[in-house]
């Protein structure tokens, strides 16, 4: 009886040291995935924020409305989709629309009021995209809040 609570003893431990180094190695990579996904994102962030502006401007949203100009903010705020496990990158920006004649928002003073909104960058596989939807009224911390059940923030 004492060689099988030996032997059972023996391959508890090495159950136990097999998922610590499993643990550990998912953390180590899951922090290398993220410092590769910041840099991708940094390098390509002239590009990106250049496609979202296409994309928002080719969208005919808001309707009415042209796309004037579109500040975006230095700070980015990373997060994790929870179903995906991708990153996303978010990033608060400050919009301008101008009415189109004919829009039928020629009339609407709140027009020119300057907009804050974020944009989501998503990273699909080794590439970073942009789709043109902004969230308008959050900034990216309360963005990741509002979404909490789609998304988490990693740091």
């Amino acid at each position: 009886m004492l060689p099988g609570l030996l032997i059972g003893f023996v391959v508890l431990v090495v159950m136990l040291v097999a998922l610590a180094v499993l643990v550990w190695w998912s953390r180590r990579q899951q922090a290398s995935s993220l410092k590769n996904a910041r840099a991708t994102f940094q390098l390509r962030r002239e590009w990106l924020e250049a496609d979202f502006v296409s994309h928002a401007q080719a969208s005919g949203k808001p309707r009415g409305l042209r796309w004037l100009n579109c500040d975006f903010d230095d700070s980015v705020a990373f997060a994790r989709d929870r179903r995906t496990g991708r990153y996303r990158a978010l990033v608060g920006v400050t919009i301008s629309f101008e009415a189109i004649a004919g829009g039928g928002m020629e009339d609407v003073e709140a027009v020119s009021n300057l907009r804050a909104a974020t944009v989501v960058f998503r990273l699909d596989g080794p590439e970073w995209r942009a789709d043109g939807r902004a969230l308008f009224n959050l900034n990216p911390a309360e963005a990741i809040e509002h979404y909490q059940n789609d998304l988490e923030t990693v740091e």
